[in-house]
């Protein structure tokens, strides 16, 4: 894919390394040219110095055959702006942005932007290390899901993957045993020694863990 990505502040940089290694085609675009600094030196993809909400920087870019625009400065209004432009104007595809106010993001996702508030994954994350080991629940900026990893406990042991779902509240998506992990069928069969990777409803989180026998 061709992605470009506004803002090399901490996330826009991480970022553009992720892609990079995933073999993507990745341009950066900040108005400090010192900042492509955190890129380091494998970053083989383009730079280009300048204001990001520039009609001209961002044909410089490539908009125009931009698979994805990704707008990850430090400010909400530029970050909607851009993003806006690059979908209304350019048709890109896919238009991300992040915005540090998450009381916002439905308002801006009204508008049929894809926003990531980092306020809230944050969050999500610490409480995740402090409150539940076994779950993830950062799946939705809304933190209306979660994901639960967890071991097959001898109350699941030979039952099937179709005994265990719980229709809207829970949905198991791999099996894993010896780090092999496998995407099920309704018909498979639970064994001793596997993890269970499932998608549980955060509002039913109790009611899911006790069904799984999760202490």
């Amino acid at each position: 894919m061709y992605i470009i990505i506004i803002g090399c502040g901490r996330v826009g940089a991480q970022l553009s390394q992720l892609l990079q290694k995933e073999g993507h085609n990745i341009v950066v675009v900040d108005q400090k040219k010192s900042a492509f600094d955190r890129l380091g030196k494998r970053f083989n993809g383009l730079t280009i110095g300048g204001d990001g909400s520039d009609l001209a920087i961002l044909k410089e870019a490539g908009i125009e055959k931009a698979d994805a625009l990704v707008v990850v400065t430090d400010s909400d209004k530029s970050n909607i702006m851009i993003a806006q432009i690059g979908q209304k104007i350019f048709k890109v595809p896919k238009a991300i942005a992040r915005i540090y106010e998450p009381d916002l993001a439905e308002v801006y996702r009204g508008f049929g932007l894809n926003i990531i508030s980092g306020t809230m994954l944050i969050a999500a994350r610490i409480r995740d290390h402090i409150i539940e080991s076994h779950l993830s629940s950062y799946l939705t900026e809304s933190g209306s899901l979660g994901v639960l990893d967890i071991p097959v406990s001898s109350k699941l042991e030979g039952k099937k993957v179709g005994e265990v779902n719980v229709p809207g509240e829970f949905l198991v998506v791999t099996l894993r045993k010896n780090d092999h992990p496998v995407i099920p069928s309704l018909d498979s069969i639970l064994e001793k020694g596997s993890f269970i990777l499932g998608v549980v409803r955060i509002k039913s989180l109790r009611q899911v863990k006790k069904k799984l026998g999760v202490e």
